[in-house]
């Protein structure tokens, strides 16, 4: 017989509970018999369901001792009193006892198996409801968001509409050199209050290590009005400001972060105030 299998099948704790047929139980019985291990773990299984069969148990009224011992009491005087009589014992045997105490056994585990697949239960639908909790919580930010930044555009679209209408600025349209027949970038200037905005139309992608500066020609010389990149999600670019008499905008390709003097051999766009 393989040992290890034989516990492993569940029947000593069917045994126990006395779930096995008459002719089951005596197989068992012979095994315990013929291999003192089976015996060993039938005891340990035992232990277990009477711990738990008792930490499971129901506490008896308070005062039932008392009025037990009582009732005993009285029944012995009375037997006293009316002479010696001989007090019937009925003998339960051990396979009866044994059965009573299997069903109370049994009882306690189906009891602690049901609150167990309970708790199980809820902690799962908990879980479940916690999961969806936070899914929603995140569509609910991710929808914020997604509002925040289309009122961000809308608020960027009035912006550049009331520039680009406003009688305040100047538009000066540059067109594409012969480095770039197709480029083309407006600028809206305020020479009043020297603010400067720029509208990118069509411009080529740069390497990491470009950009694109903004020139203005004033006296015949250029001042720096800031870099940019093509790639800009902004209806207008807000750029440096430009004081007056500025003749002339143009954009160059420089290294990233700007020079001091425009490399002329890479002018994209041009245009006149």
């Amino acid at each position: 017989m393989n040992i290890e299998e034989y516990i492993s099948s569940g029947i000593l704790e069917a045994y126990v509970m006395d779930q096995l047929s008459s002719a089951e139980s005596k197989e068992v019985e012979k095994a315990i018999t013929e291999y003192p291990e089976l015996k060993v773990e039938l005891e340990l299984i035992e232990l277990s369901m009477e711990s738990l069969a008792l930490a499971t148990a129901a506490k008896p009224p308070p005062g039932i001792k008392e009025n037990l011992m009582s009732q005993v009491e009285t029944e012995t005087k009375t037997n006293n009193m009316g002479g010696e009589q001989e007090v019937p014992v009925i003998p339960m045997g051990n396979q009866q006892s044994a059965s009573v105490w299997r069903y109370a056994a049994a009882a306690s585990v189906l009891i602690a198996l049901g609150s167990a697949f309970m708790a199980f239960n809820y902690w799962n639908k908990w879980r479940s409801a916690e999961e969806q909790l936070s899914d929603l919580i995140a569509q609910n930010q991710q929808f914020a968001d997604n509002y925040n930044q289309v009122n961000q555009q809308l608020d960027d679209i009035q912006s550049a509409v009331a520039i680009m209408n406003s009688s305040s600025y100047k538009r000066v349209v540059m067109n594409g050199t012969d480095n770039s027949p197709d480029a083309q970038a407006t600028v809206y200037w305020n020479e009043a209050s020297e603010d400067v905005y720029l509208s990118i139309q069509n411009l080529k992608a740069l390497s990491q290590d470009q950009q694109y500066q903004l020139w203005a020609i004033i006296d015949g010389k250029p001042v720096d009005a800031g870099v940019f990149d093509p790639a800009n999600d902004r209806f207008l670019v807000q750029m440096k400001n430009i004081g007056p008499n500025a003749a002339a905008f143009a954009v160059t390709i420089e290294p990233r972060g700007g020079s001091e003097n425009p490399s002329l051999e890479t002018m994209q766009v041009v245009g006149n105030v």
